[in-house]
């Protein structure tokens, strides 16, 4: 299997990105069961302040939104700071090699609309920073299509490292990752057609290699005909710990 492109996987910074709406938010946080005073690391962010703004403004939270470019963690400061919560964000900028978080530290950790690591390195890299307990949210492209076209499946394959998996497969991994499954959706057609139609938008004055593998998938999505077999799909999942006991719903036969 030949490896993967590098991470993270090329997203144009002005455009929408997926499962980014504050109701979206919202539905983590719920899921979450985030608190006043929960620790929530919002991750690769861009420049948009909108989710860690719901979570510190509704909820409570101190938040952390943290990407490696300095001139979008500088956007995210001013934005901070005009909403009256610097005292419960911070903007920070930091490596994706090198996150420099304590282990448990973190009561959440949520990634909106990137793909920032492989999915092993996402479970691997992040489960030790989180709290017992503590929740991922995480972005992931999906297979949702009962056949696969041959070129999408090598597009992704060769984008990721590894075969593309469906949602009941992404599951059965975050469980093997170390998380209990606690929800799952992915992108509707629609929803899909419109995240890239923005996309696209936003692509148009970009060029270079990760840009061209964009424009690869755009190119496979418009020849579906309106009918995906490649969507992305965000997940919760709690950490849990090695031995634990499933919930008792799941013992139910």
């Amino acid at each position: 299997m030949s490896p993967a492109e590098s991470f993270p996987l090329y997203h144009p910074a002005d455009a929408r990105r997926a499962f980014s709406s504050d109701d979206a938010t919202r539905r983590f946080a719920k899921v979450a069961q985030l608190e006043p005073g929960s620790r929530v690391l919002v991750l690769g962010c861009g420049g948009d302040a909108s989710a860690a703004l719901v979570l510190a403004r509704e909820m409570g939270c101190t938040v952390i939104a943290a990407d490696t470019d300095e001139a979008q963690v500088a956007t995210l400061r001013d934005k901070v700071r005009h909403q009256g919560l610097s005292d419960r964000i911070e903007a920070r900028r930091v490596t994706w090699d090198a996150l420099g978080f304590s282990d448990g530290w973190l009561d959440a950790i949520l990634i909106q609309g990137r793909v920032l690591y492989s999915l092993r390195a996402t479970l691997a890299n992040l489960r030790p920073l989180l709290a017992r307990r503590g929740r991922l949210g995480m972005t992931f492209p999906v297979r949702v299509g009962r056949v696969l076209p041959k070129a999408a499946g090598e597009l992704w394959e060769r984008r990721l490292g590894a075969p593309l998996l469906l949602p009941r497969e992404m599951l059965q991994s975050l469980e093997l990752g170390g998380f209990e499954p606690e929800s799952a959706e992915t992108l509707h057609d629609s929803e899909l057609d419109d995240y890239y139609r923005e996309v696209e938008a936003s692509l148009r004055p970009t060029s270079g290699a990760q840009a061209s593998a964009l424009r690869e998938e755009l190119a496979l999505h418009r020849e579906s005909n309106g009918k995906a077999s490649v969507s992305y799909s965000f997940l919760v999942g709690r950490r849990k710990e090695p031995g634990e006991k499933p919930p008792a719903s799941r013992d139910r036969g």
